[in-house]
């Protein structure tokens, strides 16, 4: 039914809308509602909100990025949809995972260390070298998570994501947008 306009980031749709059509569930006292589910307008698809505003499926943190390689893509994927059901461990370790795939995209030797994928993303000057000590908080978040008993918080994910993000555009995205931009300008010029 119609009820009081709620935006949210749609889950599936990973853009912010504002939905005013919504079910409701009421406590057993027949008087509290306890839950909604919005549909989103765009995608058709249920998100569910308890009485706390936890949001079901969680929205997902971060933006789609162009030129991927698909095993990049895919833990980048996963690690943005560990994020939005609130799995924070399984974010950063996908993070951690992420680095891996793109020092092997850009060259370096399967069956590494982590220690010498960060090495070799720095060394190659596939990453700049000042972005070093965030590879190394990925390192060291990831190893935590996996070796330590620590739980892993959205703040922490917030980052992680931001910077594995940030790499992801400017090792694959922006030299594809130049690479297009180029063959547009040679095509232009032959005219």
């Amino acid at each position: 039914q119609s009820t009081k306009s709620k935006a949210y980031v749609c889950g599936y749709y990973s853009q912010e809308i504002a939905s005013d059509k919504a079910y409701y569930a009421k406590a057993d006292d027949g008087r509290t509602i306890i839950g909604w589910i919005y549909i989103c307008h765009k995608c058709l698809r249920p998100t569910f909100f308890d009485d706390s505003e936890k949001q079901t499926p969680g929205s997902k943190f971060g933006d789609n990025i162009e030129s991927l390689p698909d095993d990049v893509e895919k833990l980048y994927d996963e690690a943005r949809d560990a994020y939005g059901v609130s799995a924070f461990t399984s974010t950063v370790m996908c993070c951690r995972k992420i680095l891996m795939h793109v020092a092997v995209s850009e060259g370096a030797e399967e069956n590494l260390n982590f220690t010498e994928y960060v090495d070799y993303l720095s060394d190659e000057s596939i990453v700049p070298k000042a972005t070093k000590k965030w590879i190394d908080k990925i390192r060291t978040m990831g190893n935590n998570a996996n070796h330590e008993i620590v739980v892993n918080t959205r703040l922490y994910d917030e980052e992680i994501i931001s910077f594995v993000e940030m790499l992801l555009k400017l090792v694959y995205e922006y030299p594809s947008r130049i690479k297009s931009e180029s063959s547009k300008d040679e095509s232009s010029e032959g005219e």
